[in-house]
């Protein structure tokens, strides 16, 4: 104790200096809109950095994992592609836009922070503005969706996840394309959802598949999960059916992020129905 007061009584100064420059320094950024600004980009790329350190040698302990996740999600596309090409080209035409530019493009990201264990719950990947990524995109993993882009630096963004108190996606039933909004459940379980305003006199089987409806950010079919367990809501009008989520939060290493490539078209044409009497 008494080497510590020394300590203080010598470089007294010196830690004055360093206590009147934290607060002018907190002043200076909480009454000015530009310097605020500026520190928060600033504060994203640094913590970004270093996420992106600690995720290099997490991901190498894990590389068997990410290696059987790549290897069954090359099984699927191999088998989809299989379907596609055995398909009657005299009866299935598929346009996608008249210059023949695709309606989605995928950017591959890395994730470099993840929780699953809060009320609300965010993901953080290694691409930003840079590489075209934008708030509003949806993202998906080797084994379904995960979530929606929340924010961007120039080159880092964070993910709102599934795993998220105000998270509404769009998901349909497989069998009968009934659709609904995916929500997390009260019970906040990291593999599980709540899929809602879905009719009862819907037929749902448990197990049954549920994908993206394609009414919102993301392509149609992409998975979600599967059907647990469902039971009456709203007065018995609709189903509230719980999903077993199809994307494994514990053990997500890379992801997709989803760019619609008719996208901003599409949210002027739709704007317009408010302006329009």
């Amino acid at each position: 104790m008494k080497n510590i007061w020394l300590l203080l009584t010598k470089y007294n100064a010196f830690f004055l200096f360093v206590v009147f420059f934290g607060i002018s320094f907190v002043l200076l950024v909480t009454n000015n809109d530009f310097q605020r600004a500026s520190t928060l980009n600033s504060s994203h790329s640094v913590v970004g950095s270093v996420y992106a350190q600690f995720s290099r040698w997490s991901n190498y302990l894990r590389l068997d994992l990410a290696n059987q996740e790549l290897l069954q999600e090359n099984a699927r596309l191999r088998k989809q592609l299989y379907l596609l090409q055995s398909r009657d080209t005299a009866t299935v035409q598929t346009v996608a836009d008249t210059t023949g530019r695709p309606e989605y493009t995928y950017l591959s990201a890395r994730v470099i922070n993840n929780s699953i264990h809060q009320k609300n719950n965010y993901i953080t990947i290694d691409k930003g503005r840079k590489q075209g990524i934008a708030k509003g995109m949806g993202v998906i993993g080797p084994n379904g969706v995960v979530g929606i882009v929340l924010n961007v630096s120039q080159n880092f963004a964070t993910i709102q996840s599934i795993l998220h108190a105000d998270s509404r996606i769009s998901a349909a039933l497989q069998n009968s394309n009934a659709f609904g909004s995916l929500i997390w459940g009260d019970q906040y379980h990291p593999k599980r959802a709540l899929l809602r305003d879905i009719p009862n006199h819907v037929q749902v089987e448990k197990g049954e598949q549920v994908v993206t409806s394609g009414y919102s950010l993301f392509p149609a079919g992409i998975r979600v999960g599967k059907v647990l367990d469902m039971q009456n809501s709203g007065g018995e009008s609709f189903l509230d059916i719980v999903v077993e989520l199809s994307t494994d939060f514990h053990n997500l290493q890379y992801v997709y992020v989803v760019m619609n490539n008719f996208g901003n078209e599409l949210q002027e044409l739709e704007a317009s129905n408010t302006t329009n009497p």
